[in-house]
């Protein structure tokens, strides 16, 4: 899985750069995100998660335990996080 540093640094600069930002601040304020994002639940090991997709192949891990918390849980590739 790569950092959020080194994403930021390779092909996926300029998403991160326009898109990230916005993205967090509509999760964390529990606004439904744009349907390009995907966003849905995960099941399994990862049932209390959900993910979305900035690219195609960039996606985020995120979950939401409570009205106030929003924790990022990993960016990466689909191979990368297993997905």
């Amino acid at each position: 899985m790569a950092s959020f540093a080194t994403v930021s640094k390779g092909p996926h600069r300029q998403t991160l750069q326009r898109d990230f930002v916005s993205l967090i601040e509509t999760l964390a304020q529990d606004q439904p995100l744009a349907e390009k994002y995907r966003d849905h639940a995960l099941s399994g090991d990862w049932k209390d998660h959900r993910d979305c997709h900035l690219k195609p192949d960039l996606v985020l891990i995120y979950r939401k335990p409570d009205d106030v918390e929003l924790q990022l849980i990993r960016l990466g590739s689909h191979s990368e996080l297993g997905l």
